[in-house]
Order: structure tokens, then C-alpha cells, then sequence
């Protein structure tokens, strides 16, 4: 912007240097000889005048905008400084970390530490729904410890494994020209395939109740597809030989159809338990009811002693008292004939059990429920799970 300034600034400066000539030999073309030289100079300087003033500030101008331009270049140079410092730094990190990476241990820490994320994020509890690298020993008596076990809610176990070859796929990313790569690429297949087949050697599904399979997890979809570019059959000699290769995003599907089904079988565990604590509370009801049957017979039994009782007392005991009243034995009363208070008879008796769900029969049992309820009211269908 500056420079365009002072592109357009030098053609008016040359105008005003030659207008200024101009002006001057017109004067003293047309100026008489007594002019004095002071009368000349001054009209010079008045001439003159303008263009210092412009001068000076295109000066200003250039001055600023050099001071700008230093400083926008070492804002510059520090920036391409940094990027460089960083460029640096990220790939001495990439290199350590490929250098790391060709580590077998390496290899397997990192894929069960991508594991171990992906259960938890669907849900699944450690020592609860899953555990990690249980020991087992296969028929020769080697020991064999997959690197995660899922429990399914039937009683069944999901054998995860983690350890895959990463050597040639880093070599294929560190190469240079296609051949080179896609070399390396059929090698990182073959390695691929050749774990498949000991994992499948090793016959997890005989160790475990398991489905019969066992799931190769790799922690980074790119090794997956990378092998499949040069093998595409690749999944399918996998599911030959019982293993199934996995990914982060079809294993975190696995697992979190698995954290569903816990999820059924625990409503499901829970409506057993409701079922069962309705059917006690059905055979209670109907001891209960048995009880308050025979306790309502033992009132009723009472209430006839009581009252046979007092007919006694009416019929035979009273009558010999008034015989001893009426020869001077005892006084009478003012408040009775003899001074005896006639019992009253007890004509209460006890209500008897009516509703069918309380009415206990022979053996113990209760009326049917079912029956009651359909002649009331038509009760909600028994939800699914609830027949015993």
C-alpha cells in the first residue's frame, strides 16, 4: 500500500519541481531589472514551500512504513522459527513413537489400553461383566491369558485378543514410493493372517463357554483396511477359521449389545423376584385366611358355650336361688325380685369370610384368582417373563 502511495506521489512532486522552474524563469523574463534579489528569493521560497511540505511528509511516510515492514518480518521470521521448532519436535515424538510402536510389549500395552477404553465407554464393569488377561492352560498344559473376557448374561464368555503385528504396516507408512509401500503392505497382511491362524491354534472356545469364536481386536481401523487393500478375502478366511477381526467401531457395537443384554437380564431377574415374592404373598394370604376361618369358628363355638351357659343359669340355678329368697334365707333387693342379675344372652356372632381371595379350601389353598378378577374387572396382561 505504501509503495503504490509513493508511485503516485513521484509524478506530482516532478510537477511541482517543474512548475516551480517554470515559474521562476517567467519571473524574470517579465520582472523589471530594479527587482531587487531579496524580492526574488522570497518568491522562490514561496514556490518551494509546498513541495518541502510534501516531501517531508512522503519522508514520514516511507520512514513508517520501513518500521512497519521490519517488524512484520520479524514477526515473521519468529513464526516460521516456531513452526520450524515444531515441525521438529512433532517429528521426534512420530520417531520415538514408531520406534516404540515396533516393540512387541508396546504393541500390546497400547492395544489393551484401547481395550480397556472401549469396554468402559459401553458400559461394562471390570470384575463384574469382563475380566482382564485370566489364565487358563490349553490340553499340553501351556499357559494361555487373552487379553480380556466378556461375560454374557447366559453364562457364556466373549474371548477378546489384542496383540497384533504393526512392523510392516509402519514400515508401509515410512516408505517413499508405492512399490515400496504396497510391499510392505502384502507383508502386513500376511502378518495379519498368520495371527489369525495361532489365534485360532490356540482354541479359546474350548476353554471358555464361548460362542465358538474368538475376536481379533485391532486398535486402529486404518490397519484393518490397509491389509484388506492387498488381501480382500481376508475377513472372510478369518471367519473360516473362528475368528473375528474387529475394529474399535464394530467391538465398541459388540460390547454395548452386550452391556444391553445385562441390562435385559437384570429387568428380567427382577421381575422373577416380583413374581416370586406374589406367589408367596399368595399362599400367605391363604394361610392367613385359614386362620381367621378357624378363629371365627372358635368365636362362634365361645359365643354358644356362653349362651348355653346362661340357659343353665336361667333354667336351673336361678330358679332354686328365688325358692331360697322366697323362705326368708336371703333378703331381697330393691333392685330385683331376689337380688340376682340376670345375664344377658350374647346374640352377636361373627361375620364370615365372603371375598373368594380369603376363603381358604380344603387342602389350603386359594380360590382362583384369575376368576375373581375376570368377574370384577378385566385386569392388564401379565407382562412377558412372568410365567413361572
Amino acid at each position: 500500500m505504501h509503495s503504490a502511495h509513493m508511485t503516485d506521489l513521484i509524478p506530482l512532486l516532478v510537477g511541482f519541481v517543474l512548475g516551480a522552474v517554470a515559474v521562476l524563469v517567467l519571473t524574470r523574463l517579465i520582472t523589471p531589472a530594479t527587482t531587487t534579489l531579496a524580492a526574488e528569493r522570497a518568491a522562490v521560497e514561496a514556490l518551494v514551500r509546498p513541495v518541502n511540505e510534501t516531501l517531508t511528509r512522503v519522508s514520514d511516510d516511507l520512514a513508517r512504513a520501513e518500521r512497519e515492514r521490519a517488524a512484520a518480518h520479524a514477526t515473521l521470521h519468529e513464526q516460521i522459527r516456531l513452526t520450524a521448532a515444531g515441525t521438529d519436535s512433532l517429528r521426534d515424538q512420530t520417531g520415538r513413537l514408531v520406534t516404540a510402536l515396533r516393540r512387541s510389549e508396546v504393541r500390546g500395552r497400547w492395544g489393551e489400553v484401547q481395550l480397556r477404553r472401549l469396554v468402559e465407554a459401553s458400559g461394562l464393569l471390570a470384575h463384574v461383566h469382563f475380566e482382564e488377561q485370566p489364565s487358563t492352560r490349553d490340553d499340553a498344559g501351556d499357559l494361555l491369558r487373552p487379553d480380556l473376557v466378556v461375560h454374557l448374561s447366559d453364562d457364556r464368555d466373549i474371548v477378546i485378543d489384542a496383540k497384533v503385528p504393526l512392523s510392516a504396516y509402519l514400515d508401509a507408512a515410512e516408505a517413499t514410493d508405492d512399490a515400496t509401500a504396497r510391499t510392505f503392505l502384502a507383508r502386513h497382511a500376511g502378518e495379519v493372517a498368520a495371527h489369525v491362524d495361532r489365534l485360532s491354534s490356540k482354541e479359546y472356545w474350548r476353554r471358555y463357554d464361548s460362542p465358538g469364536f474368538v475376536v481379533l481386536f485391532l486398535p486402529a481401523e486404518s490397519f484393518l483396511s490397509a491389509a484388506l487393500e492387498v488381501r480382500p478375502d481376508l475377513l472372510e478366511y478369518a471367519f473360516s477359521r473362528d475368528v473375528v477381526i474387529a475394529t474399535p467401531t464394530t467391538l465398541l457395537a459388540l460390547l454395548r449389545t452386550v452391556a444391553h443384554t445385562w441390562r435385559q437380564e437384570s429387568a428380567a431377574r427382577n421381575v422373577r423376584e416380583v413374581h416370586k415374592l406374589a406367589s408367596d404373598l399368595h399362599a400367605r394370604l391363604a394361610t392367613l385366611g385359614s386362620h381367621l376361618g378357624k378363629l371365627g369358628a372358635a368365636l362362634d363355638g365361645a359365643v354358644g358355650q356362653y349362651n348355653s351357659t346362661v340357659g343353665s343359669l336361667e333354667s336351673r340355678v336361678l330358679v332354686s336361688a328365688r325358692k331360697l329368697a322366697g323362705l326368708g334365707v336371703v333378703d331381697a333387693l330393691d333392685d330385683g325380685e331376689s337380688g340376682l342379675v340376670m345375664p344377658r344372652l350374647v346374640t352377636t356372632s361373627t361375620r364370615p369370610l365372603a371375598a373368594s381371595e380369603l376363603v381358604a379350601s380344603a387342602d389350603g389353598s386359594l380360590a382362583d384368582l384369575a376368576e375373581h378378577a375376570s368377574s370384577v374387572e378385566a385386569g392388564p396382561p401379565i407382562p412377558y417373563g412372568w410365567a413361572p
